[in-house]
């Protein structure tokens, strides 16, 4: 599948942008596309490290800012990964105000309700939520990478809570969820009431191979 293929299907300023950059779509993304990215159903993306999934999230969050459907939320499990999405999404996108939230988690930064992406970890959107931040009514779009950290002791009930909390609220969200590594994307995509989308394509062949003496024996 072509860029151009789906032409009618994105925004005219999105597809501007991505045009001459992106010319052919990696499996992921037309599979993703047919299960209903552009008609917001929730999905739960479950394919290798760098097969494309990112694109799969920008489609859809700077597809509902450019047509004023709604705010969309990045959530990421690291400061730092924060960090890094957050300058690679102004660079690609200095139209679209985009707020990257990492710090005091005793605020409701009642200041993001002027911005239309927020890049943010799952603790400081817990604290957000837990003070009732006025702007949340406005999210039409949540992504959630890394989302198998669900099943990590320490993080994952904090990630359950507010998609629990999340689902509730928003009743018109579009959830989601990106991961490489899920060991029961079935089951998880059954609770985020989502389409799956699995894929193995991955722009370098994964090879296995044992090393011993300067020397790697492959598969």
């Amino acid at each position: 599948m072509k860029l151009s293929d789906i032409k009618k299907d994105i925004n005219a300023k999105l597809y501007e942008k991505l045009d001459g950059k992106i010319s052919e779509l990696r499996p992921a993304q037309e599979k993703a596309i047919k299960a209903g990215l552009f008609e917001s159903k929730n999905l739960l993306v479950c394919t290798p490290t760098a097969s494309g999934k990112t694109l799969i999230a920008e489609f859809a969050s700077l597809n509902a800012i450019y047509n004023d459907v709604g705010k969309a939320v990045y959530i990421v499990p690291l400061k730092a990964l924060a960090s890094e999405k957050y300058k690679e999404f102004k660079a690609r996108y200095p139209d679209v105000k985009i707020a990257l939230s990492i710090g005091d988690t005793d605020s409701n930064d009642s200041y993001l309700e002027r911005y239309d992406m927020i890049i943010t970890t799952s603790e400081k959107l817990d604290s957000l939520i837990r003070h009732h931040t006025p702007w949340l009514r406005y999210v039409s779009v949540v992504i959630v990478d890394e989302i198998h950290l669900l099943n990590d002791h320490s993080r994952g009930p904090t990630l359950e809570i507010i998609i629990t909390i999340l689902k509730k609220v928003l009743k018109k969200m579009q959830l989601i969820g990106l991961s490489a590594t899920i060991g029961n994307p079935k089951e998880l995509a059954h609770w985020l009431d989502a389409n799956l989308v699995e894929d193995t394509w991955r722009p370098v062949k994964l090879k296995k191979g044992v090393y011993l003496d300067g020397e790697i024996e492959f598969d």
